[in-house]
């Protein structure tokens, strides 16, 4: 008898709060065949890495991750090359990332600041990714003995990349481009698990329940010109009532790995809701 091999799945080179990598199978499986994939919130881009499409367009609206992906899409080699020379012993110390961090909150988009946000997904606090209401980046220095460079990562997507292009614009932008035949998939700042929590907010615009209900009803207007809509979020009262519309909601337990203690990482519900 043949032993069945598990699938495997290409990591992404970012470490992301909230990332699919261990959702792949259940995301994979509900997006159909189509011309192109489009990722209103692409994050580390682990979707796009692991599905196969002929075109993807893959917006957000964090200019520091669209950027970080133009630059290695137009870099390539050169540019991870560039992106390694920031991970040294020397830069892993408190006192050199906030010096870096207060040099990188004063650059113009570049090469430069590009390389830097890469530096702080892996040197940072958590790998995450927040700023301040002035719009500088203010994770902590996250001490972590050797941080890993993700050469293989980074030239797997470079490579990949050059079938798509990236934008910094809206949700609202991303739909009203697509067309007949476009699969969407959406990972949006999810909506919070009680009524007492806050909401993501990763950007200093943050995701508000307003926005949660706009991208239902986008999702229902680009069902009627063919494209097919997958979302994801928690599964509470208030995303069954937001897609109630949707053709399909599946859901499922997802263990969370944001937490630094192991001890306190917990399962959550989620739910896909499925248009068209």
């Amino acid at each position: 008898m043949s032993i069945i091999q598990p699938l495997k799945y290409q990591r992404p080179f970012l470490k992301w709060a909230g990332g699919k990598f261990r959702l792949l199978p259940k995301i994979l499986h509900h997006l159909p065949q189509g011309k192109k994939l489009i990722e209103p919130f692409v994050g580390s881009g682990v979707v796009f890495l692991n599905a196969d499409y002929d075109r993807y367009l893959l917006a957000d609206i964090n200019p520091d991750l669209i950027n970080l992906f133009k630059d290695l899409k137009r870099g390539k080699g050169r540019f991870i090359d560039y992106c390694s020379t920031f991970f040294t012993e020397a830069n892993n110390t408190e006192k050199k990332f906030y010096e870096l961090r207060e040099h990188f909150n004063k650059l113009k988009p570049g090469e430069e600041r590009s390389a830097l946000f890469l530096y702080f997904n892996r040197h940072g606090y958590n790998g995450l990714c927040r700023y301040n209401r002035s719009g500088g980046f203010n994770v902590p220095f996250g001490r972590y003995k050797r941080p890993y460079f993700p050469e293989s990562e980074l030239e797997f997507f470079a490579k990949k990349s050059q079938r798509a292009e990236f934008r910094c614009q809206s949700f609202r932008a991303s739909f009203n481009g697509s067309r007949q035949g476009d699969v969407i998939y959406c990972d949006p700042p999810y909506l919070p698990q009680s009524l007492t929590a806050n909401f993501t907010d990763y950007t200093k615009q943050g995701f508000s329940y307003d926005q949660q209900v706009e991208l239902g009803y986008l999702a229902e207007r680009a069902r009627k010109k063919g494209v097919i809509t997958t979302i994801s979020n928690h599964d509470t009262i208030v995303a069954r009532d937001i897609y109630e519309k949707a053709d399909k909601v599946t859901y499922f337990d997802v263990q969370r790995f944001i937490s630094c203690d192991g001890n306190n990482r917990t399962k959550a519900k989620e739910l896909l809701a499925i248009y068209g």
